[in-house]
């Protein structure tokens, strides 16, 4: 035989040996398969329950912070009003100090 021939023999030798290999590697991988898969679904089961823990457990903190919000709101309007109605009471003091000085002044012009 010549070489090349020789090499193209040994190249389909290899090719096909390999074929072999490949298909037994698939047909142990699928024996495996099924106990593998369940175990992915239990692991795939328990993740999803993990997930689901720490959405609620986000939810409540959500829910919590948005009742501090809401709280905090509250008192900042009280403390608005507070001081809208000290602000008020300011000038209406000086106002009315204002009127009494307005007074006197026209008692003593009298």
């Amino acid at each position: 035989m010549s070489r090349p021939m020789l090499l193209v023999c040994l190249l389909l030798i290899l090719v096909i040996t390999s074929q072999f290999e490949w298909r037994q590697q698939l047909v142990s991988d699928m024996a495996t398969n099924p106990a593998e898969s369940q175990k992915q679904q239990q692991i795939s089961k328990r993740e999803q329950g993990a997930k689901e823990k720490i959405i609620l457990s986000q939810e409540k903190s959500i829910q919590k912070l948005n009742e501090v919000v809401k709280s905090l709101r509250e008192q900042l309007q009280q403390c608005r009003s507070i001081k809208e109605t000290t602000t008020l009471n300011a000038t209406l003091s000086s106002l009315a100090e204002s009127v009494i000085e307005l007074e006197r002044q026209q008692i003593l012009e009298d």
